[in-house]
């Protein structure tokens, strides 16, 4: 009996051992194969709640930790040293609607050879192209706040829930009632159908978007995961803000010492501004930075931080150019070159980057844009598959994979040299290569973004071959359209 005893004890502790083995090596393997939902996520049954902050019209350089001496963001600062950091972030399009019709739908803003303009509506996705649909139906609430600018409202793309979101651009004022014009000149903006409904006068919109995407997050059904865009109006034109707000940064302006930088150099149709000296502009920043924080603060009052993926971005670069016209500008994109409308870094480069409680933060250099945003949503929550250009950023989140020599293109055919100074162009970057081809007047110009981020060296007459080599991809890629 003593035998058979430890026999059994023997054979007791070896189907032991081998279970811990199996175990322990499904675990190594889930951990070498994070590519799916399993990447956020320590059990099935607990889904992240998701946070997207998109700012409008805020340049990689208006942040203080990418750079900028005249706006203070300390609480964005904050969130992107917690975050990846993606240091080559792309718009894929340097203006608003086109911008946030890639992001939304996960594709290249072409349509038929052409882009998206401000009358430009989605009234219909089919479902196996509707990456929101597909977070919904993984039991998501799901709710857009602000600035949408692609239709009467984002729940024609199967949001649940929509605030202040429509046709409209831009308010016509920031200002309590915010479908009023309080300037001097007239504004031919759409009014913003249920805006002025929300708020008390005199109040300030960033406050209002929001306390009311706060609101929700307090009081939505506790027991599903929730999807929340704040896509703020600031800091798009007109340029309102708070007057003791604009008061201090007057002063800090007028301290400054700017040296021998130029106030405005020659760009394009027009000029490109090179200070940051518009104080109403540095309020605006330094507002949605103080409601970022409000935000911050619920979620973590709220016990929702660590198990809440916050996305930061920008739609596009500032404004900082204007054309024929002269106009009243809002901030400078330097040491990135030109602005809004311009396919140089200082219109397509955006501050992006992601905070997770199992991320570690970093910086990481991939080539990543906007339209890989909800196809990666889709994946973490759905496992949906991208089914256009917009890829899953799941690898590179987890530094699982490296997209450094990835090729992304651009097309800009509503050009505005009037108002941006811009005129009609393509563009293509694989790896440190950017090739721009104005391509009415059939003029190229080649730079490496590794040696020269600020686009001041033209190489298309030293490199030929690299000019021939990326010519032939933009070349076929504008065959797909």
């Amino acid at each position: 009996m003593n035998l058979l005893s430890n026999i059994h004890k023997q054979v007791f502790y070896l189907q032991v051992l081998a279970l811990i083995l199996l175990l322990t090596a499904s675990c190594s393997s889930k951990i070498q194969d994070k590519n799916t939902s399993e990447l956020v996520t320590s059990s099935a049954t607990v889904k992240p709640n998701i946070l997207i902050l998109h700012v409008d019209d805020l340049g990689y350089h208006d942040l203080s930790i990418n750079g900028s001496k005249i706006y203070q963001t300390p609480i964005i600062d904050q969130l992107a040293r917690e975050s990846v950091r993606f240091t080559n972030a792309y718009a894929n399009y340097p203006r608003c609607v086109p911008s946030r019709y890639a992001m939304l739908t996960g594709n290249y803003p072409v349509q038929d050879g052409d882009v998206p303009d401000d009358s430009f509506s989605i009234d219909h996705l089919e479902d196996d192209k509707n990456y929101i649909k597909a977070i919904d139906d993984a039991g998501y609430q799901t709710a857009y706040f602000g600035k949408y600018h692609l239709g009467e409202s984002p729940t024609d793309l199967g949001f649940d829930t929509s605030v202040a979101a429509g046709h409209a651009g831009s308010p016509i004022s920031y200002i309590a009632p915010f479908n009023v014009n309080k300037r001097k000149w007239e504004s031919n903006k759409d009014p913003i159908l249920d805006l002025d409904a929300i708020a008390k006068p005199g109040e300030y919109l960033t406050d209002v978007l929001t306390s009311q995407t706060i609101d929700y997050i307090k009081n939505r059904d506790s027991q599903q995961p929730f999807m929340a865009m704040l896509a703020f109006y600031n800091v798009h034109q007109p340029f309102e803000a708070k007057e003791e707000d604009i008061k201090r940064n007057r002063k800090e302006i007028k301290d400054f010492d700017y040296g021998n930088t130029l106030e405005y150099i020659k760009e394009g149709t027009g000029r490109t501004k090179m200070r940051q000296d518009n104080a109403t502009y540095a309020a605006m920043v330094e507002n949605t930075d103080e409601n970022i924080g409000r935000i911050l603060d619920m979620l973590k009052i709220e016990g929702l931080l660590n198990n809440t993926i916050i996305i930061f971005s920008s739609d596009h670069g500032g404004l900082s150019n204007d054309g024929t016209k002269e106009r009243q500008l809002a901030t400078s994109n330097y040491p990135l070159r030109a602005g809004k409308g311009h396919l140089y870094e200082g219109g397509i480069k955006v501050p992006f980057f992601v905070k997770a409680n199992d991320l570690e933060p970093r910086d990481e250099n991939s080539l990543v844009m906007l339209m890989d945003v909800f196809p990666t949503l889709a994946n973490l929550t759905s496992n949906k598959q991208p089914v256009a250009a917009g890829q899953n950023m799941l690898p590179v989140w987890y530094d699982q994979e490296n997209w450094n020599d990835r090729t992304v293109f651009w097309h800009s055919s509503k050009a505005r040299p009037v108002n941006t100074g811009d005129t009609k162009s393509s563009a293509v970057r694989q790896g440190k290569y950017k090739l721009i081809h104005w391509y009415e007047e059939d003029r190229k110009e080649l730079y490496n973004m590794e040696a020269d981020p600020g686009e001041q060296n033209d190489l298309s007459g030293t490199m030929p071959d690299v000019v021939v080599t990326l010519s032939r991809k933009l070349t076929n890629w504008k065959k797909t359209f």
